[in-house]
Protein backbone atom coordinates (compact mmCIF):
# COMPACT_ATOMS: atom_id res chain seq x y z
CA UNK A 1 0.00 0.00 0.00
CA UNK A 2 1.55 3.71 -0.63
CA UNK A 3 0.45 6.58 1.18
CA UNK A 4 -1.65 7.46 -1.99
CA UNK A 5 -4.09 4.38 -0.58
CA UNK A 6 -4.52 6.30 2.51
CA UNK A 7 -7.77 7.79 2.68
CA UNK A 8 -8.62 11.27 4.82
CA UNK A 9 -8.53 10.36 9.05
CA UNK A 10 -6.42 7.47 8.70
CA UNK A 11 -2.93 7.01 10.50
CA UNK A 12 -0.19 5.09 8.74
CA UNK A 13 3.76 4.57 9.15
CA UNK A 14 6.28 4.26 6.69
CA UNK A 15 7.68 1.28 5.59
CA UNK A 16 9.95 2.41 2.80
CA UNK A 17 10.38 5.04 0.28
CA UNK A 18 10.66 3.77 -3.41
CA UNK A 19 11.93 6.90 -4.69
CA UNK A 20 15.78 7.28 -6.01
CA UNK A 21 18.26 10.25 -6.10
CA UNK A 22 17.30 13.27 -5.45
CA UNK A 23 13.26 13.12 -5.21
CA UNK A 24 14.02 10.61 -2.65
CA UNK A 25 15.87 12.99 -0.67
CA UNK A 26 13.78 15.72 -0.94
CA UNK A 27 10.63 13.26 0.20
CA UNK A 28 13.15 12.57 3.16
CA UNK A 29 14.39 16.18 3.68
CA UNK A 30 10.47 16.65 4.24
CA UNK A 31 10.52 14.31 7.18
CA UNK A 32 9.37 10.85 5.79
CA UNK A 33 11.15 8.83 6.71
CA UNK A 34 11.04 4.68 7.49
CA UNK A 35 9.41 4.01 10.61
CA UNK A 36 7.88 8.09 10.80
CA UNK A 37 4.18 7.93 11.72
CA UNK A 38 1.68 10.04 9.46
CA UNK A 39 -1.89 11.22 9.77
CA UNK A 40 -3.89 12.12 6.31
CA UNK A 41 -5.77 15.04 7.11
CA UNK A 42 -7.18 16.08 3.90
CA UNK A 43 -6.61 15.12 0.08
CA UNK A 44 -7.86 17.53 -2.57
CA UNK A 45 -11.27 17.42 -4.80
CA UNK A 46 -9.04 15.89 -7.50
CA UNK A 47 -6.58 14.01 -5.60
CA UNK A 48 -3.65 16.11 -5.77
CA UNK A 49 -2.17 17.31 -3.18
CA UNK A 50 -2.52 15.45 -0.47
CA UNK A 51 -3.06 17.06 2.99
CA UNK A 52 -0.35 15.01 6.32
CA UNK A 53 0.26 15.99 9.50
CA UNK A 54 4.11 14.49 9.97
CA UNK A 55 6.36 14.91 13.21
CA UNK A 56 3.94 17.16 14.22
CA UNK A 57 3.20 19.84 11.17
CA UNK A 58 1.49 19.78 8.29
CA UNK A 59 2.77 18.86 4.95
CA UNK A 60 1.22 18.65 1.47
CA UNK A 61 3.08 16.04 -1.17
CA UNK A 62 1.84 15.12 -4.90
CA UNK A 63 0.53 12.29 -5.76
CA UNK A 64 2.97 11.19 -7.85
CA UNK A 65 5.26 11.55 -4.16
CA UNK A 66 3.08 9.94 -2.45
CA UNK A 67 3.70 6.82 -4.55
CA UNK A 68 6.66 6.54 -3.47
CA UNK A 69 5.89 5.89 -0.12
CA UNK A 70 5.17 2.51 1.24
CA UNK A 71 3.16 3.14 4.41
CA UNK A 72 1.00 0.11 6.72
CA UNK A 73 -1.99 1.33 8.12
CA UNK A 74 -1.83 1.74 12.17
Amino acid sequence: MTLRDVRPGQDAVVLKLTGAGAVKRRIMDMGITKGTALHVQKVAPLGDPIELTVRGYELSVRKDDADMVEVELH
